[in-house]
């Protein structure tokens, strides 16, 4: 799972939760959608005006099998 916070000018977040492409979109509340995939399952949700929805400031896991990932790495330049 992936946050992404762009658009700084509508204040969007987006959760990927698959990195699979999207199909449909549906709105679940105001400001608030949902990506499916082709078999209608979530693959993320688009928040705009997120800092008025949401707390940004905290992001806490808990319980969560998570499994170790390889640090990303920047090309010198």
């Amino acid at each position: 799972m992936k946050l992404h916070y762009y658009y700084p000018e509508t204040d969007s977040l987006y959760v990927e939760f698959q990195r699979q492409p999207s199909v449909a979109t549906r709105e679940i509340a105001p400001d608030v959608r949902l990506d499916l995939d082709e078999q209608g399952r979530p693959v993320g949700l688009d928040i705009d005006h997120a800092s008025e929805i949401l707390d940004l400031g905290t992001l806490e896991s808990e319980a969560l099998p998570l499994q170790p990932t390889t640090p990303h790495r920047h090309a010198a330049g």
